[in-house]
């Protein structure tokens, strides 16, 4: 049992750094575009492939706790929750990464000004995703449901965001690409929220076995 306890341990501590590469992946490449920095893209590319590394870690550590201990029922919820959740920890890096790519290409086309959607639905997301963290580290399903309740705000700024977008493409033909960008921008945060929120939904499941995916709530 002292082993088992031990390699839970690591898984967690394992994943909290991760969460920490992830979150400190979306500062600097969402502050590279607001401050106009093209500097940045090689400092966040040098975190997505440690986030990449513990990716791998990881699996690893999942994979050797279920082959070779037999744990609780809370134990495997854990497991199995981390599991999903180190995949959806690497998809968020992409996305920051994706994020950075994209400013360095809209850093060479047409300034346009930064919407305030656009200021809030940053805000919104680093939000969404050091809560779903902090509520994986301190088991609290509280803030976890909070990170859910959160998702619409995101979505719904995204939409916004969009539509403004489009509009100044009909109006000022020359801001097409740059308005492209913010669109691309947006979307990249939309799918980070959406993954801090499969995050929050597993931090549930761990702490209770209730599984609010798809809205529902299923007692395990």
């Amino acid at each position: 049992m002292g082993e088992q306890v031990k390699n839970l341990q690591q898984l967690k501590s394992t994943l909290a750094i991760m969460g920490g590469y992830v979150e400190d992946a979306l500062m600097q490449s969402t502050q590279a575009l607001l401050e106009r920095n093209p500097n940045n893209h090689e400092n966040v590319q040098k975190i997505e492939d440690k986030i990449n590394e513990s990716h791998v870690l990881v699996d690893q550590i999942c994979l050797n706790l279920l082959a070779k201990l037999s744990p609780f029922a809370s134990d495997l919820r854990l497991i199995l929750a981390c599991y999903k959740m180190n995949t959806d920890l690497e998809r968020m890096g992409d996305h920051a990464r994706n994020i950075s790519r994209g400013t360095s290409k809209y850093l060479a086309r047409k300034e346009i000004p930064h919407e305030k959607d656009f200021l809030q639905l940053i805000t919104e997301t680093r939000s969404m995703v050091k809560q779903a963290l902090d509520s994986f580290m301190n088991k609290d399903i509280e803030r976890a449901r909070e990170v859910l309740l959160r998702d619409d705000v995101v979505d719904d700024l995204k939409h916004s965001l969009t539509d403004k977008m489009k509009d100044l493409m009909k109006k000022d033909p020359d801001s097409v690409d740059s308005a492209l960008d913010f669109i691309l921008f947006a979307r990249n945060l939309e799918r980070i929220a959406d993954l801090a929120t499969n995050i929050a939904e597993d931090v549930i499941f761990i702490s209770s076995g209730d599984d609010v995916r798809h809205g529902g709530l299923t007692k395990q």
